[in-house]
C-alpha cells in the first residue's frame, strides 16, 4: 500500500499542502476532511467583498473541482473528525447526524484545522440579531441584516471589526464599534496606525467607543437589541461579535500531541508526535523575527508553512524563515504589513498621515522589525526587505521620505 497523508480541515492551509506535496513529488494517497460542506476557500472576502455582495461566492473557492481529481486528492466535505488514535494510526469522524463509519487510516497526518471564533461568555450572547463572523454560512446569515438605516454594533475593534465596519457604513447603516482596549487594533497594529484608523472610521460616521466593557445583550422589543456596557447601554437591531479567534487544538490535544496557546511545532512544521504536523492558525511556531513562540493568524502564514510541511512530508526538509506579512482593506485604503511589532518598539512614521499614503516602521534596538504600509506599496516592498535583511537605518534617515526606500537597504 502507498504511503497516506491525511489532512484534517480544509482551508488554505490543506489546500496549499496538496498543491505543495505534488509539485515536490509526493505520490502518496491523499485525503483532505473537512468540516464544512464547502471544498477549501478565501476567509479574508469574507468581512470585505463578499459581505458587501460585490464577489459572488463560486470566486471564493481557492480551486476549480477539476484541480482535487487531477491532484488524485480525496476531499471529503462534512466530515467531522471526532477522534485521532496515533497508536493505531486511524481517524475517527462523522457527519453529524448519529451515522457511524470505518476509521481513515494514515501514515502521516497533518492538522490544518485552523481556528474559531472566540464566543463571549455573557447573558445574551446567542440572542437572535447576534452574529459572529467566520465561514461563509456566517456571512450569508449577517448579509440581510444590513440594510440601509439599521443600526449595528460591533463588538471588538479587530481587523474584522473595522472591516465589517466600513462596508456596513458604506450601505448605510449607523455603525457602532465597542472596544475594551484603549485603543482599536491594540493587539495588532503600532499606536499610530491605531490613531490613523480610530481618526478615518470617525471621519466616516462610524463611532468607536474603546475602553468600553460589554457586560450582556438584551431584547426588549421585537427585532431590537441593547448593549449592556460600563458606558451606559447602546441599541442596536444587529449585534456583531468579533472577539478574535481560538486554535482548534482539542483533536490534538486528546491525541496527546504537546499544545500550548495552538499545537507546538519545529522549524519543519513538525509536531511531538512522529509522522504528524501542524500549519496554519492553530500552530505555534517559532519566527526567527520574532523573540518568542506565537501563531500568526494570516493568509500568508497558513501557505508559507504548508510549503514548509509539505518539503518535509517529501523528504526535502528546509527550516521555516520567511517574514510573515499581513493586509487589510477598509474604505479605499489599503493597508499592507510585514513583520511583528512588540510593546516598546521604537515606532518612526514616513510620510504624512493627512495625506493618506505613508508608512510606519517598527525598530527594535535599532533594526527594523515590522512596517505598516497605508497606500505606500514602496515602502511596504522594501520594509519586508528590510526586515529580512535585520537592517539598522537611523530613525531619521527612515522618516526622510526625499530619501527613496530603494536607498535604504
Amino acid at each position: 500500500m502507498s504511503d497516506h497523508t491525511v489532512i484534517i480541515g480544509a482551508g488554505q492551509a490543506a489546500a496549499q499542502l496538496v498543491t505543495s506535496l505534488r509539485q515536490e513529488g509526493y505520490a502518496g494517497r491523499l485525503t483532505v476532511m473537512g468540516e464544512e460542506p464547502h471544498p477549501p476557500y478565501q476567509r479574508p472576502p469574507l468581512s470585505k467583498a463578499y459581505l458587501s455582495g460585490e464577489l459572488p461566492a463560486d470566486r471564493l473557492f481557492l480551486k476549480p473541482d477539476a484541480f482535487w481529481e487531477a491532484s488524485e486528492c480525496h476531499l471529503m466535505l462534512k466530515a467531522r473528525v471526532t477522534k485521532v488514535d496515533l497508536s493505531q494510526q486511524h481517524v475517527a469522524y462523522d457527519h453529524g447526524d448519529g451515522r457511524s463509519f470505518d476509521p481513515v487510516p494514515f501514515d502521516r497526518l497533518v492538522f490544518a484545522t485552523g481556528s474559531r471564533v472566540r464566543t463571549l461568555p455573557i447573558p445574551g450572547a446567542t440572542l437572535p440579531g447576534v452574529h459572529y463572523l467566520r465561514g461563509i454560512a456566517d456571512v450569508d446569515g449577517l448579509r440581510p441584516r444590513l440594510t440601509k438605516g439599521k443600526r449595528l454594533v460591533i463588538v471588538g475593534a479587530g481587523y474584522i471589526g473595522l472591516e465589517v465596519a466600513a462596508v456596513a457604513q458604506k450601505l448605510g447603516l449607523t455603525v457602532t464599534v465597542v472596544e475594551l482596549a484603549e485603543r482599536p487594533l491594540a493587539r495588532v497594529a503600532t499606536a499610530p496606525l491605531s490613531a490613523f484608523y480610530a481618526a478615518e472610521h470617525a471621519r466616516h460616521g462610524v463611532k468607536i467607543l474603546t475602553g468600553t466593557a460589554v457586560s450582556g445583550i438584551k431584547a426588549p422589543a421585537h427585532h431590537t437589541l441593547s448593549i449592556e456596557t460600563n458606558l451606559g447601554s447602546l441599541p442596536a437591531d444587529t449585534v456583531l461579535i468579533g472577539a478574535g479567534i481560538l486554535p482548534n487544538v482539542e483533536l490534538a490535544q486528546e491525541a496527546g500531541i504537546t499544545c500550548h496557546n495552538g499545537i507546538v511545532v519545529d522549524e519543519f512544521g513538525r509536531t511531538s508526535a512522529p509522522n504528524v504536523y501542524a500549519a496554519g492558525d492553530c500552530a505555534n511556531l517559532s519566527c526567527p523575527y520574532v523573540p518568542h513562540r506565537l501563531r500568526l493568524e494570516s493568509v500568508q502564514n497558513a501557505i508559507d508553512q504548508a510549503k514548509h510541511v509539505a518539503l518535509a512530508i517529501a523528504g526535502k526538509p528546509k527550516p521555516y524563515g520567511e517574514v510573515p506579512w499581513f493586509w487589510s482593506d477598509q474604505y479605499d485604503l489599503k493597508l499592507q504589513i510585514a513583520g511583528v511589532t512588540l510593546a516598546g518598539d521604537q515606532t518612526v512614521v514616513r510620510g504624512d498621515m493627512d495625506t493618506r499614503s505613508f508608512a510606519v516602521f517598527a525598530l527594535r534596538q535599532g533594526v527594523v522589525v515590522a512596517v505598516e504600509a497605508v497606500n505606500a506599496a514602496p515602502e511596504y516592498m522594501m520594509g519586508r526587505k528590510l526586515i529580512a535583511a535585520r537592517a539598522r537605518i537611523e530613525p531619521d534617515r527612515l522618516a526622510d521620505r526625499a530619501i527613496p526606500m530603494k536607498e535604504m537597504l
